[in-house]
């Protein structure tokens, strides 16, 4: 699913708002949880599931798979989700 099914689906929910309004409230809801990660600050939503940084260390030799050649990867953030128990059991119930 893609964000403008998301947004159409909202809309036969919710008729009496806009396709903008919806839109504004969707992208404001993903960049509360964008900034909170970019802060690496926690974002849980109840029985849906956490997002979270997970760092990741540096690598002082590392290899390049093609040409073999010895490289440095310096450390880095990672975006991981965790789903809850509450979707987990949802999406292993129906089959």
């Amino acid at each position: 699913m893609v964000k403008s099914e998301i947004i159409r689906h909202l809309k036969d929910k919710y008729p009496n708002l806009k396709l903008n309004q919806i839109e504004d409230i969707f992208d404001i809801f993903f960049n509360n949880i964008s900034d909170a990660l970019i802060e690496s600050r926690n974002t849980e939503i109840r029985s849906f599931g956490t997002f979270s940084i997970k760092k990741l260390a540096e690598k002082k030799s590392a290899r390049n798979p093609q040409t073999g050649e010895l490289i440095y990867v310096p450390s880095r953030k990672k975006a991981r989700y965790k789903a809850s128990n509450a979707l987990n059991k949802l999406i292993n119930s129906k089959k």
